[in-house]
């Protein structure tokens, strides 16, 4: 197998202390092969963006994050991505329509789209000309309500018909990962399974990289 799957990490919604937080990520970014960094922290009520802690997060981490090789994607919001000088931005199905996130973030900025577990939803973003394409919740998820439960063959569907770059989200562990990167997903966007793994962040990143290693070398 000569496809090989990349870590898409994602931050934890919450961050109650930016300085700890910096010296966990720089650690796990340090770890192994990490494609990109969504910035995700929710507000109180777990869903919109806190948009203050999102300013704070970008004008201290962004470029020691893409110093490292690392692109910055901000979650739902293209306007702040834009003025953070994030590298692009990931939105949801209710989050405004590619065009204007496009206009945002610029010719080269990056535009990933929530697809749940649909076809037709990613055909429609492939052709709107996304640059990645998010299916799940692949296994059950703590850090955010999942509508939809998405079934690896869906990875593997959309390899097989699709250039377009799949990634595969929802509650995903180093301990469950491997059947999803089996299936074909092209990057495997964590959150919890790193920032909560017991042997920490950089240990999480080390493992789900041997996972990578292994399958493509099998």
């Amino acid at each position: 197998m000569d496809h090989r799957t990349r870590l898409y990490l994602i931050t934890p919604p919450v961050i109650t202390d930016l300085g700890a937080f910096e010296t966990d990520l720089l650690s796990a970014l340090d770890a192994g092969d990490v494609a990109c960094l969504q910035v995700r922290l929710k507000g109180a009520d777990g869903k919109t963006v806190d948009v203050d802690a999102t300013r704070r997060f970008g004008e201290k981490l962004i470029e020691k994050v893409q110093a490292r090789d690392v692109a910055v994607i901000i979650n739902d919001r293209a306007d702040l991505a834009a003025e953070l000088g994030a590298d692009g931005v990931h939105i949801g199905q209710s989050d405004g329509t590619f065009k204007d996130a496009k206009k945002w973030v610029g010719e080269h900025g990056i535009v990933g789209v929530t697809c749940h577990d649909s076809r037709h939803l990613a055909m429609v973003a492939g052709e709107q000309g996304a640059d990645y394409v998010a299916f799940g919740a692949f296994c059950p998820t703590e850090t955010k309500e999942a509508p939809t439960q998405a079934e690896p063959e869906l990875l593997t569907w959309w390899q097989e018909m699709m250039e377009l770059p799949c990634v595969a989200i929802g509650g995903i562990t180093p301990a469950n990962a491997e059947p999803l990167v089996q299936a074909g997903a092209d990057f495997l966007a964590v959150s919890g399974g790193v920032w909560k793994h017991e042997a920490g962040a950089a240990a999480a990143v080390a493992d789900l990289n041997a996972i990578f290693d292994r399958v493509a070398g099998a």
